[in-house]
């Protein structure tokens, strides 16, 4: 029996497919709902927070775009990111289905549709949603921090040392995937906070009609069908860690209602005049230069002081060459257990490649890099073949490796095109081109 977690929304104006997915959605969701417009979208994305919304395309007023399901599904990530949208399609609005894809939607299911492929695109897509939605929990993190031996995060390590079993405000840099989320996890591990929760938010993701709600909470009757009381991040972090990532994209305007509760150590609820003290340690990340942003006028200069009592800046991969090889085995270990490939590690002529390439996506990009060589592996031993990084650092594949790449990860993936897209580590539209382009 399907374990039944998380809630789904459907918009669809056939009142005969509601309630046939009325009766097939509550066997895999805990709680669906269901509404024949998009009329009253908003208040229920506000009000029933859904994982999952599935979205016809097309209903029976007119938009001005010329596709309601893709100004819709636009609509739905511009105001709840977290929220999932898997596009309900009839079979001749395929390709805008696949254009809705590329704005955001997850997936798009075709009309008359398999029930079976139904509810394993729905799942997929609810799991991928709780997943971005749950809380950070030190103990269920993913692996350890890894140090290496740079002279860089040797300095790093010696500060983390010191300022862990403290309550000094933290802010996190360095570029897109140096792993500031798995620091911050650090920093909370080691803090004597850790028994308490991490709670993680991408602060640049919540829209600003739902920043106030999502951060501190809002009480019963605050807006259109709020029924009950509802803490947010801050209240949900009492006594452990609140980590704000990406806090360079928040709008100037809401930075002052941060700032207050930053400073006051507590927060109002929407909609409620009780001041609710919270107890949190506070670790900011961010890829955006925060110095220039105050120059300019695009973050405030008493915020920026406010979270910056300790400043980590993280060294992009390239910048410590001596810890890629064993990076790249730790990964090697990971994936060939995942894929049960009898790897032992890495060649030389692997280690000098990896070395020498540019890695502009840093650690995440050594990880999907490694990730695919073992699946493309034939040997005991992960060859610089394997890899295909060209010596200007960009991986290539041949026509021959890339049929047979894909024809692996489809079948690893038991013909989930989801999972094979995320194992290859490109958008689903990319994944549907290269099976087309192989007759898969």
């Amino acid at each position: 029996m399907a374990i039944k977690k998380g809630k789904i929304l459907v918009v669809d104006d056939n009142a005969g497919i509601r309630s046939a997915l009325k009766i097939l959605l509550p066997l895999h969701f805990e709680e669906v709902e269901t509404i024949p417009s998009p009329a009253t979208l908003v208040n229920m994305l506000e009000s029933f927070r859904p994982d999952v919304v599935l979205l016809d395309m097309n209903f029976n007023t007119s938009i001005n775009t010329g596709n309601e399901g893709l100004y819709w599904a636009g609509e739905i990530k511009k105001l709840a990111p977290e929220v999932e949208v898997v596009l309900f399609t009839a079979y001749a609005d395929i390709q805008l289905a696949v254009e809705g894809m590329k704005r955001g939607a997850f997936d798009f299911i075709v009309k008359p549709w398999d029930n079976e492929k139904l509810a394993a695109t729905l799942t997929a897509a609810r799991d991928k949603a709780r997943k971005a939605k749950r809380p950070v929990v030190s103990e269920q993190s993913g692996g350890p921090m890894f140090w290496g031996t740079s002279p860089a995060m040797a300095a790093i390590r010696r500060t983390i040392d010191k300022i862990a079993p403290t309550d000094a405000t933290v802010l996190i840099t360095g570029e897109n995937g140096t792993g500031k989320d798995v620091l911050a996890r650090e920093i909370h591990a080691r803090s004597l906070r850790s028994a308490k929760p991490m709670v993680a938010v991408d602060a640049g993701a919540i829209t600003e009609t739902l920043f106030e709600s999502e951060l501190f909470g809002h009480v019963k009757g605050a807006f259109t069908d709020a029924h009950a009381d509802h803490a947010g991040k801050f209240e949900q972090a009492d006594g452990g860690t609140l980590f704000l990532d990406e806090i360079g994209n928040i709008p100037l305007h809401l930075q002052a209602k941060l700032l207050r509760a930053i400073q006051s150590r507590s927060i109002i609820r929407v909609g409620g005049n009780e001041a609710k003290p919270v107890d949190i340690r506070l670790i900011c990340a961010t890829n955006m230069d925060l110095e220039a942003l105050v120059r300019e006028g695009r973050f405030r200069e008493d915020l920026y002081y406010r979270i910056n009592t300790v400043h980590i800046a993280l060294p992009a991969l390239r910048e410590r060459k001596e810890d890629i090889a064993e990076l790249a085995e730790i990964f090697l270990k990971r994936f060939a257990q995942k894929y049960h490939r009898p790897l032992e590690g890495l060649d030389a002529s692997a280690r000098k490649v990896l070395e020498d390439a540019r890695w502009s996506g840093n650690i995440r990009e050594l990880q999907n890099c490694i990730e695919k060589a073992v699946i493309l592996s034939e040997g005991k031993m992960l060859c610089a073949a394997d890899l295909q990084i060209s010596d200007s650092g960009a991986r290539e594949l041949s026509a021959a490796d890339e049929e047979r790449l894909v024809r692996e990860v489809l079948e690893r993936s038991g013909g989930n095109i989801s999972s094979a897209a995320k194992m290859l580590g490109v958008s689903r539209p990319t994944m549907y081109a290269k099976l087309k382009k192989y007759g898969l």
